[in-house]
């Protein structure tokens, strides 16, 4: 079988499909890609299922030896990118020989990039996933984040046409995002007065961000309820700690909290802001229930029609 070999794993490099759904019930939250948009996208340009595995890299840093002929594709933060040292196109299916060696410079808009392989990573399932969740120790290899010397298995996959996203059709990566929320049901324990700050606020991303969620700076929010009973917490969800200083949850939050919560991030915005580095900004914006599931309709939409086309010879 051909495999890739981990030369130098990076930041932070980890293995993910499209998450570990239905498991919450024992514990295990959901994992998968921060960026669920370029993650989809790298898998596309290399005709593979939209749950094959891939990896996800953390600013960066990644290098890879291929031991056999295969193709890739890699989206995502900006990052130089080079096979065998030559300067290689992001958001592009490339073509690799046996020997050729793969390198993933720092990223320099955006903090998280997917390569995919032509066929997909075939790596075994835990719970129904590869998702790799450090924290609970499941998923990728081991459990872990990728290791020098470390080699992934790829499926077998036929040649794929040499196709790419041009830059009117790749997702665009800022240092501010406007994240709309859904109030939820502890919305009206905050006062008038608090919910306007906080979406009338300006947040900075702290340097307490990670895959479990990002936690913000700005205008403290109060609420007229400092802790409740611990319950299930979904994807998205904006915590207010007694400190004030909200949290949004993602991919690998834990499955329950007892901090109040103002609302929850709709999933499409959730991209972006997985995306942002400490000190970006990020505003609120409140969106009812019925015009959040009209975007994620027309957002489906426009996912269909975003096609590769013929990468430029």
């Amino acid at each position: 079988m051909s495999t890739l070999e981990v030369l130098q794993p990076g930041l932070l490099s980890l293995l993910q499909d499209r998450g570990r759904f239905a498991q919450a019930a024992i514990g295990l939250t959901t994992g998968g890609p921060m960026d669920f948009i370029a993650a989809s996208l790298a898998n596309r340009l290399l005709q593979n299922d939209a749950n094959a595995t891939l990896i996800e890299v953390s600013f960066g840093g990644l290098s890879l030896r291929a031991n056999d002929d295969s193709q890739i594709a890699v989206t995502g933060a900006t990052l130089p990118l080079t096979v065998n040292g030559k300067e290689r196109p992001m958001w592009s299916v490339i073509d690799l020989h046996a020997g050729d060696e793969i390198s993933l410079g720092f990223s320099t808009t955006g903090c998280r990039s997917y390569l995919s392989v032509a066929g997909g990573l075939a790596i075994n399932d835990s719970f129904g996933s590869t998702s790799t969740v450090i924290r609970e120790g499941i998923g990728g290899l081991n459990g872990g984040k990728l290791e020098t010397g470390d080699c992934l298995p790829v499926h077998p996959g036929d040649r794929v046409p040499l196709l790419w996203y041009p830059p009117r059709l790749r997702p665009s990566y800022h240092h501010r995002a406007t994240v709309r929320v859904v109030p939820g049901y502890q919305h009206a324990r905050f006062s008038r007065l608090e919910q306007r700050r906080f979406f009338g606020s300006d947040y900075t991303v702290s340097d307490r961000c990670d895959r479990m969620g990002y936690r913000l700076e700005g205008p403290p929010i109060q609420c007229d309820i400092q802790g409740i009973l611990s319950e299930g917490i979904a994807p998205g969800a904006i915590q207010i700690p007694a400190d004030g200083q909200p949290i949004v949850l993602l991919n690998d939050r834990q499955t329950i909290g007892g901090y109040p919560k103002i609302g929850c991030a709709l999933s499409l915005d959730s991209a972006a802001l997985a995306q942002l580095r400490p000190g970006d900004t990020v505003t609120f914006a409140a969106i009812s229930e019925h015009r959040a599931h009209n975007a994620l309709h027309l957002a489906e939409v426009y996912e269909r029609s975003r096609i590769p086309e013929p990468a430029p010879q």
